[in-house]
């Protein structure tokens, strides 16, 4: 079956920490595509010599973030010690697994400058018997990262396989994500096997069938669709999926798991303190005391 469009999400606007963001997932009517269960497109923001991003520490469990920039630099640190400055077309890939915390700001040498940053932000979920690995951080850089010369696109095969290429990134689950340049008119084509998958369009139009979509909308196709999509010149989309959990995942806040009662016991210990803490970093985003 060609093309099986499952539905379209269109983002929402959300403020996060005082950077706007577009939110596509979760989504009301649909929480997960594949094992991603969240997706934040940060900005283009621009922030004048006044202002910058501040996103202090708070805590992560029972999922990966994948952190991907198009403009800008942010710094990451972590509660592993991890301090890394991500620029554009590297990878920030970060496993929670049991328990971690992280910070993302502007770089201490970019304060008091004008700065941009656009981007993708992901949190991957991490299979059930996997939710309480031991947590990791590892950035890849824009040369690591596998890159396809089609004849209309400049491919990055961010992670995950495409067309023979394989990502350095590790996966805790079969998945895919690929960023798509087309330089001119594009026919891109995708078997989707048992995957489920999305294409989501950061800036441009594409044609699936009859139905053309533009900036900001997520096109969600049924699995095991054979993708066949006319991308227009100029256009930027990413596609995302992959294998989906037997079992639907929780998510409250910043954590993903199987379990309700995990996710308070770690809501309870980010408030006491006992969650692992980003060193020298003592501005904690506090967890919300609602009901998980």
């Amino acid at each position: 079956m060609i093309n099986q469009v499952q539905l379209v999400i269109e983002s929402r606007s959300k403020d996060l920490m005082g950077m706007p963001v577009s939110r596509v997932l979760p989504w009301s009517k649909k929480r997960m595509v594949g094992p991603f269960i969240f997706l934040d497109h940060m900005g283009p923001v621009h922030f004048d010599s006044e202002h910058k991003m501040t996103v202090n520490p708070h805590p992560h469990m029972g999922l990966s973030t994948l952190t991907y920039l198009f403009k800008g630099h942010i710094h990451h640190r972590d509660s592993l010690g991890s301090s890394q400055i991500i620029v554009p077309g590297e990878v920030n890939w970060m496993t929670a697994g049991r328990g971690i915390s992280h910070s993302e700001k502007t770089p201490q040498n970019e304060l008091g400058q004008e700065t941009d940053v656009h981007g993708l932000q992901f949190w991957v979920a991490l299979p059930d018997h996997l939710e309480d690995i031991e947590p990791s951080f590892f950035n890849f850089k824009n040369t690591q990262i596998p890159k396809l010369y089609k004849e209309g696109a400049e491919i990055d095969v961010v992670v995950g396989e495409f067309h023979g290429e394989v990502s350095p990134v590790k996966a805790y689950s079969p998945l895919v994500f690929v960023n798509i340049r087309a330089t001119s008119d594009y026919t891109f084509e995708y078997e989707s096997r048992s995957f489920e998958v999305a294409l989501y369009l950061i800036e441009g139009s594409v044609q699936v069938g009859d139905v053309t979509y533009t900036n900001h909308e997520m096109i969600v196709f049924e699995p095991g669709s054979d993708i066949e999509v006319n991308i227009s010149a100029g256009s930027h989309c990413v596609l995302i999926g992959g294998e989906t959990f037997p079992k639907p995942k929780f998510i409250w806040w910043n954590f993903v798991s199987s379990s309700k009662e995990k996710m308070a016991i770690a809501r309870d210990d980010w408030n006491s303190k006992k969650f692992p803490q980003v060193p020298g970093d003592t501005d904690n985003i506090p967890a919300p005391l609602d009901k998980i």
